[in-house]
């Protein structure tokens, strides 16, 4: 039987809630997301370092700055403007606007009010400048298989059964 220790080599599969101040939840993973340790995945606040030496049906929680999660606020990517010059598929809180900038960047926008005949987008991750809590529930701990420890990234490595994380 081999060690089921998180550390490098191994796969990890993990579910996730994050909690707001308030402790309301703002997002959650009930689906295993699964990554080798020791690849290049970084997740949310570290919860990739605070998971190493434990085990399947371990659960840690870790404190989120807005350094480490979704970066700061930045106002700059807040605009707000008239009604009548929006167009009417953006006219709902919720909807998104590609906006691209001078050197032809693009960043999606989200409509977050309207209100008084003005409408404002914010380009800010929505949990930007927010201190967060992230429960993880460790629910599995194996030698990645072969072929598993040359994928770098959570985006690359297969899950149970038919999902895959892309």
């Amino acid at each position: 039987m081999s060690d089921d220790t998180i550390r490098a080599g191994k796969y990890v599969g993990l579910t996730y809630t994050i909690f707001d101040e308030q402790e309301n939840i703002v997002e959650q993973h009930d689906m295993p997301i699964g990554f080798v340790y020791g690849s290049d995945t970084e997740l949310i606040g570290g919860m990739d370092k605070a998971v190493a030496g434990r085990r399947a049906g371990d659960q840690v929680e870790v404190e989120v700055t807005p350094e480490q999660g979704f970066g700061d606020h930045d106002p700059s990517l807040t605009f707000t403007d008239d009604i009548e010059n929006v167009p009417p598929q953006f006219l709902q809180v919720g909807a998104e606007v590609q906006m691209q900038n001078d050197a032809g960047e693009s960043r999606s926008f989200f409509v977050t009010r309207i209100a008084h005949g003005k409408v404002t987008i914010d380009g800010n991750h929505p949990l930007a400048g927010k201190h967060l809590k992230v429960r993880v529930s460790i629910v599995e701990v194996r030698d990645a298989r072969p072929g598993e420890e040359q994928v770098s990234g959570i985006h690359a490595v297969q899950m149970q059964g038919p999902t895959s994380i892309n």
